[in-house]
């Protein structure tokens, strides 16, 4: 039975045609129930952007927890005398959390708050200057310099320069054709950096770049100058960071007046 359930939930999660995404013993588990577990089990994980084994990891605890619950059912765990206690603990802590998330979804933020705050916070959203890379490592200058030749004599040099970083590097990039990704200037070192950030799109460094790890060739696939963050890109952020201020901000009062009029011992 088991086992048959499992199967089923892998085409499940290949088809993703369902809301459902399990069942055992004939009670759904479902994708609502997928992302409410991962959120509480890991903190900032994402279910959608997991790989196939982390989902089937997830799913599987999910039905372990199906099984466990029925035989904690079976053995009769709702007679036990502590159970009624608890129970009505976990009700008030599902309470407060219902309603602390219902005040903070009621807190509106205009867009004229959160234009303002990005105005006058212009050192929250810098962008130091940026750029992105391809570069081809190698252990002496004469392989850099011979590599260098061959690239110049390219009439496709892009195409070219990938295929030289993937037979050619020694870098770990060399499986990405020498693929960098975007860094700002202070993360590579300094005789990368300046040669890279030197350099127009698409070009190449025309003589041997010499760092701690050996020789490079880089090829610069685009830069961006530094600036302040677009605003449409952090207005969400801020809206949200704002909302939450707020809320802390009326907690607080609603706090102070509640403890004024309550009956409060501490012994």
């Amino acid at each position: 039975m088991y086992k048959l359930l499992f199967i089923n939930l892998l085409l499940t999660l290949t088809v993703l045609a369902s809301e459902v995404i399990a069942t055992v013993n004939g009670k759904s588990i479902t994708k609502q129930d997928v992302d409410r577990f991962v959120a509480k089990s890991i903190p900032g994980a994402d279910y959608s952007m997991m790989s196939y084994e982390q989902k089937q990891k997830v799913i599987n605890q999910l039905i372990e927890r199906e099984l466990y619950i029925d035989v904690a059912k079976k053995e009769g765990i709702e007679n036990d005398p502590r159970f009624p206690k608890e129970l009505e603990k976990v009700k008030e802590n599902l309470m407060l959390d219902m309603w602390m998330k219902k005040r903070l979804e009621n807190i509106k933020i205009s867009d004229n708050e959160v234009w303002n705050y990005y105005q006058t916070h212009d050192s929250k959203f810098h962008r130091s200057a940026m750029a992105s890379a391809r570069h081809i490592l190698v252990s002496t200058k004469d392989e850099a310099r011979e590599i260098i030749r061959e690239l110049e004599m390219s009439p496709n040099l892009k195409e070219k320069f990938i295929e030289l970083a993937k037979t050619r590097s020694t870098g770990p990039s060399a499986k990405n054709g020498g693929d960098l990704g975007w860094f700002p200037k202070d993360q590579m070192v300094p005789e990368f950096s300046n040669a890279a950030f030197a350099l127009r799109k698409g070009e190449i460094t025309h003589t041997p770049v010499q760092t701690p790890f050996g020789w490079h060739v880089i090829y610069l696939t685009d830069k961006k100058p530094a600036g302040k963050v677009e605003f449409e890109k952090v207005k969400k952020s801020i809206e949200n960071s704002l909302k939450l201020k707020k809320f802390q901000e009326d907690l607080k009062v609603l706090s102070e007046k509640l403890k004024k009029s309550a009956e409060i011992s501490v012994k």
